[in-house]
C-alpha cells in the first residue's frame, strides 16, 4: 500500500492551469468536436449520445472516482463482460487509496493512473481526439472519460463471439491440415504465423470502408517478396473508396488487373497451409475482417489447377491429378461444342457404326443439336444453383435426383437424344473436378460462347475461338505478371511446379517473375546495406 501511494504521488504532475473550454448553451443543436475533448465530462457524454443517435445497446456506466465522476462507455456484445467486471473490482479495491491521495485536487495523466491500478498496461491506451473514442468503442473497446480530464482511456475489451477453426467447406483434403480460416482476422493472421515463425513474416494494417471501418491486413514475407508488387498493393488498397466492405470479393474487383474477362486474376483461399505456401513462393495475401476467404496476389493460370493435397502426395500422384484435372478443364470446355460440330458439320470422322447409333437417337428429336445442347446445360445450371441455394439437407437430393428425372424423362419424350444426356453429364462432372470455383464458372461462361460457334461453325469456330481464347489469355496481367507464365513466356525454370510436380528435392527455386530477389529457397538472402 506504501509503495502505491508513492507511485501515486510521483505520477502526479504539477497543477497546471487548465484551457477552460466553454460550455455550449444547447449542446443538442451543436455539431459533436472534431478535434480535442473536453474538459467537461456531461458535455462529451452528450456529443456521444448524439453521435450514436442513444442507440439502445450502447452502455455509459457511472461510478465516482474519489470524488470525481468517472463514465465507462462501451457496446453490449462487442465487449468482454468479465474484463468490464474485472474493471470495475479494481475500482472498488483502489477507491480507499484514491481518496486519500492527490488526486482529488491534481490534474493526473489518465493513462499512467489506469496503468498503476486498473488494467496491464499493455490493455490501456490514451487518446485525446473524439474521432478515436468513437473509433475505439466501435472496434469493441471500452472508452473511460474522467471529469475535468481532457483525455480518454481506451481499454482492450473485446470480447464477441466468433466461429470456431474447423474444417475447410470448399477445399476438403484427404491428407493435410485441416484447419481453415474464421470471419476473425486477428485469428486468420495467427494461423498464418503458426505455419512460419520467422521475424520477416511482415503484416501491414489498412482501414477501408466510410461507413464499415473494415480492417485489412497486407501479409508477406520481407527480402521474399518483390518490393514492386508490395507497393502496387498498397496503391490500388488505398485508391478504395467505398461505404463498406463486407466479403473479399468487394476487395478483389477493386484491385484485379482485368475487369472484362471471365477468368480470375486474383486467388482467393481459406486455407492457412495454402497462404503460408504462395508466401514462401514471395505471393503477397490480404485479410479482410469478417470473411474467411484471403486474396493472394499475383495469381496466375496453373495456380488455379493446383491443389493443396498436391504438396502432401508423392510426385508422381500429384502429376497424375493435375494432368486430369487439364483434361477435364478441356472436356468442360469443349464437350459439347465438339460434340455439336461434329454432328451437324463432320459425321466423316465418326466410325459407320457410331453414326447410325446417333442417327437412330435423333430420329424423333426435333431439334438440333445446338438448341439440345442450350436445354440441357440451361436445365443443369438451374438444378446445380437451385442444389447451392436449398438446405443442405435437402439441396444434393433435389440437384442429383432432378437431373435424373430431367433427363431420362426428355429422352422418353422424344426431346433430347440420349447421347447428348451422355455428353453434358460427362462436361458436368469434370468441371466439378477444378479446384477452384471461380475459375469453373469460367469455364460455364465460355462453353456457351464455344457451343455457338461450333454450331455455327464447326470445329472451324472451335480452333478460331481457340485462338482468340489464348491470345486473351496472353494478353492478361495479375499485378504486372504475365497471366500465363511460366507457359507464355516460357521460363523451363519454373515448369517443374506447373502443369506437373517434380520430386521435392527438386524445387529449389521460387519463381522468377513473382519473386526477384530470393530466387532460391535454400540460400539466406543478404543483409539491407
Amino acid at each position: 500500500m506504501v509503495f502505491k501511494k508513492r507511485a501515486l504521488k510521483k505520477l502526479v504532475k504539477d497543477k497546471n492551469e487548465a484551457d477552460a473550454q466553454p460550455q455550449l448553451e444547447d449542446p443538442k443543436n451543436e455539431a459533436p468536436p472534431k478535434d480535442a475533448l473536453s474538459t467537461e465530462l456531461n458535455l462529451n457524454i452528450q456529443y456521444l449520445q448524439q453521435t450514436f443517435g442513444n442507440s439502445s445497446d450502447l452502455s455509459f456506466s457511472d461510478f465516482e472516482l474519489g470524488n470525481k465522476k468517472a463514465v465507462l462507455i462501451y457496446i453490449n456484445g462487442l465487449v468482454d463482460k468479465m474484463i468490464i467486471s474485472h474493471f470495475f473490482e479494481n475500482i472498488g479495491r483502489s477507491e480507499h487509496l484514491i481518496k486519500h491521495s492527490e488526486f482529488l485536487t491534481e490534474t493526473l495523466e489518465a493513462s499512467d493512473f489506469m496503468k498503476q491500478f486498473f488494467a496491464p498496461a499493455n490493455m490501456v491506451k490514451e487518446v485525446q481526439l473524439y474521432k478515436k473514442v468513437v473509433s475505439a468503442i466501435l472496434a469493441g473497446n471500452a472508452v473511460l472519460l474522467v471529469d475535468s480530464i481532457p483525455n480518454a482511456l481506451v481499454i482492450n475489451a473485446k470480447g464477441w463471439r466468433d466461429r470456431d477453426v474447423s474444417e475447410s467447406a470448399t477445399e476438403n483434403v484427404v491428407r493435410g491440415p485441416k484447419e481453415a480460416f474464421t470471419e476473425n482476422i486477428q485469428t486468420n493472421t495467427a494461423l498464418v504465423r503458426r505455419k512460419i515463425k520467422d521475424p520477416r513474416l511482415w503484416v501491414e494494417k489498412k482501414e477501408i470502408g466510410n461507413i464499415t471501418q473494415t480492417s485489412i491486413s497486407v501479409m508477406y514475407i520481407h527480402s521474399i517478396a518483390n518490393d514492386k508488387i508490395i507497393k502496387e498493393v498498397h496503391e490500388r488498397l488505398d485508391k478504395i473508396d467505398i461505404d463498406g466492405i463486407l466479403e473479399s470479393n468487394y476487395i478483389e474487383e477493386f484491385i484485379q488487373d482485368e475487369v472484362y474477362t471471365p477468368f480470375p486474376t486474383v486467388f482467393n483461399t481459406e486455407r492457412p497451409d495454402v497462404v503460408a505456401a504462395a508466401l514462401l513462393e514471395g505471393r503477397i495475401a490480404i485479410f479482410i475482417d469478417g470473411t474467411p476467404f484471403v486474396l493472394l496476389v499475383p495469381a496466375l493460370f496453373t495456380h488455379f489447377f493446383q491443389a493443396a493435397e498436391d504438396y502432401y502426395q508423392r510426385w508422381d500422384i500429384s502429376t497424375l491429378l493435375r494432368l486430369l484435372r487439364v483434361t477435364a478443364y478441356f472436356i468442360s470446355l469443349l464437350g459439347p461444342s465438339v460434340y455439336i460440330a461434329i454432328i451437324n458439320f463432320h459425321q466423316e470422322m465418326l466410325p459407320t457404326p457410331l453414326l447410325i447409333s446417333l442417327a437412330a437417337q435423333r430420329e424423333g428429336v426435333p431439334f438440333p443439336a445446338l438448341i439440345e445442347a442450350l436445354i440441357m446445360e440451361v436445365t443443369l445450371e438451374i438444378l446445380r444453383e437451385a442444389g447451392l441455394r436449398l438446405p443442405k439437407a435437402i439441396g444434393q437430393t433435389v440437384s442429383i435426383v432432378g437431373a435424373l428425372v430431367i433427363g431420362q424423362a426428355a429422352v422418353e419424350a422424344g426431346i433430347i437424344s440420349a447421347a447428348m444426356v451422355i455428353v453434358v453429364s460427362i462436361t458436368a462432372i469434370s468441371n466439378f473436378i477444378l479446384p477452384a470455383y471461380n475459375m469453373g464458372i469460367a469455364v460455364r461462361i465460355l462453353r456457351f460462347l464455344f457451343m455457338f460457334l461450333a454450331g455455327s461453325f464447326g470445329l472451324y469456330g472451335i480452333a478460331a475461338g481457340i485462338f482468340a481464347l489464348s491470345l486473351h489469355l496472353c494478353s492478361l496481367r495479375s499485378f504486372g505478371i504475365p497471366y500465363m507464365e511460366p507457359l507464355a513466356p516460357y521460363i523451363a525454370s519454373d515448369m517443374k511446379d506447373t502443369l506437373w510436380r517434380k520430386p521435392r528435392w527438386k524445387l529449389v527455386t521460387r519463381p522468377r517473375l513473382i519473386n526477384q530477389t530470393n530466387i532460391v529457397r535454400e540460400t539466406v538472402p543478404p543483409k539491407n546495406k
